[in-house]
């Protein structure tokens, strides 16, 4: 069988960008299982609830629901299991000292294969207050119409 190649996107965490101020973002290797990696082929996977937590050095994503793969006997997995995420320690310290630090969490934001891999990534961020989502919100629309006022202008229709 020949190798895949490029990126292919299985899952993404759009609630994550609206709810958090994403700071930094890192990819990161996952641990799986067999059945695993054969459900997320299948393009099965939901991070809305994730979250990573480092522990003793290690960084974990938790509440990732993959679900069973359907062909899967006994060996089969269980859905929202701790996966352990592989990245640099020198990642994994930078971290947890922002998450100390700051009071930020660290949340999923995608996951997809790479070259055949499963990665995620994943992104520090601060959690946004409610008068923020609604500046994001009304911000996108102002830039959305100002966009679709330059498009009429330009095809020379009036506004």
């Amino acid at each position: 069988m020949a190798r895949e190649q490029g990126r292919k996107l299985i899952a993404q965490n759009k609630k994550a960008r609206h709810d958090y101020a994403i700071d930094d973002t890192y990819e990161a290797g996952l641990v799986l299982q067999g059945t695993e990696v054969k459900s997320l082929r299948q393009g099965r996977a939901s991070l809305v609830d994730g979250f990573v937590d480092i522990d003793r050095g290690e960084a974990w994503l938790h509440g990732v629901h993959i679900p069973e793969y359907s062909q899967g006997t006994w060996t089969n997995h269980s859905a929202r299991r701790k996966r352990k995420l592989l990245l640099n320690r020198e990642e994994i310290d930078k971290i947890e000292r922002r998450v100390a630090e700051k009071g930020l969490t660290v949340v999923p934001l995608s996951l997809y294969f790479l070259n055949g891999r499963a990665k995620v990534e994943i992104a520090t961020a601060r959690g946004k207050k409610t008068w923020d989502k609604r500046h994001t919100l009304a911000e996108r629309q102002a830039n959305r119409e100002v966009e679709q006022a330059v498009g009429r202008r330009l095809k020379g229709m009036s506004d």
